[in-house]
């Protein structure tokens, strides 16, 4: 065994375990144990290594390796839902986008219940331009495979480009009753239904993503990441209910203490950007400016995904 071979192998076995996807790696380190016969010493292992490799080579273009990953894969597993999803991702690579969808509606036809082929098909539509359709599927999908958080929100986005937002916050919604204790799925609700011009439901959302975030936390802390963009969606919705008359399409009541929580919001995000250094004025400076009449700014914020 070559001295490189052991590497590779925990390299490899160790980017699987992770879900790492770092293809130009795995192709090197991949082809040590393709030239060496070294998937003989992997066991069963080597067919998930077959799986990886050939991701990673058609990441790269390299479709040579990906074909021969294929070959072995499809003689030890004939007919393989697993096999089929790859050879379809092979085909995306070089073939046009309808031979690969109509290559994916005949496996639907053959079996039904192959959720990856669904979302693959999906895939294929959304390269294509076919943003209905690919909605109306998605919806399809998500109605046998209810369970698949990412899947709805993947639907959560699509409405959101097209301008959607009750739709999408609807999608959110699935997705927040299937991961309830996710922050960065309450906050991506509580920023679509600020965009939506639903300003009371977006301050109780961004109001949980704070609290999800915030539970294990000292209220000395400084804020940061889901943290600092909660406080400021709170700052943006205690302007919006302060300056103008605040619907609520949910029938959200509006928050109380609204005052001490304007000021409580400001201090927490000025509180995140004041970094002691040569930066401090203008990094401060900045912030302010963010957090100004939103006259400054030609209109009220829109929180973009």
């Amino acid at each position: 065994m070559s001295a490189s071979l052991p590497s590779a192998l925990q390299t490899l076995a160790n980017y699987r375990i992770h879900n790492t996807r770092a293809s130009h790696e795995v192709v090197e380190k991949g082809k040590v144990l393709l030239n060496s016969n070294g998937t003989s010493r992997l066991g069963d292992d080597a067919w998930a290594f077959l799986e990886q490799l050939a991701l990673a080579a058609i990441d790269v273009a390299n479709y040579e390796i990906a074909d021969e990953c294929l070959r072995r894969l499809a003689t030890k597993f004939p007919e393989s839902p697993r096999v089929d999803v790859l050879s379809g991702i092979r085909m995306e690579a070089t073939q046009p986008p309808e031979v690969a969808l109509k290559f994916y509606n005949e496996l639907l036809q053959t079996d039904s219940s192959n959720a990856a082929i669904y979302k693959r098909r999906i895939s294929v539509l959304l390269r294509m331009g076919k943003i209905e359709r690919a909605v109306t599927e998605l919806s399809e999908y998500l109605d046998t495979f209810y369970s698949d958080v990412e899947g709805w929100v993947e639907l959560a986005e699509l409405y959101s480009s097209c301008n959607q937002y009750t739709s999408a916050t609807q999608a959110l919604s699935h997705a927040l009753l299937l991961a309830p204790q996710n922050p960065f799925y309450v906050l991506q609700f509580a920023e679509t239904a600020y965009t939506a011009d639903d300003v009371p439901l977006a301050m109780k959302m961004f109001m949980l993503a704070l609290d999800i975030m915030d539970r294990n936390v000292s209220e000395e802390s400084i804020p940061t990441g889901v943290s600092v963009r909660a406080w400021y969606g709170v700052k943006l919705c205690c302007r919006a209910l302060t300056e103008r008359t605040c619907s609520s399409a949910s029938d959200t009541p509006l928050p109380q203490n609204l005052d001490l929580l304007d000021e409580l919001s400001t201090e927490r995000v000025l509180t995140a950007y004041s970094v002691v250094g040569k930066d401090f004025d203008s990094s401060r400076e900045l912030v302010l400016s963010w957090m100004g009449p939103s006259d400054r700014t030609g209109g009220r914020p829109r929180f973009i995904h």
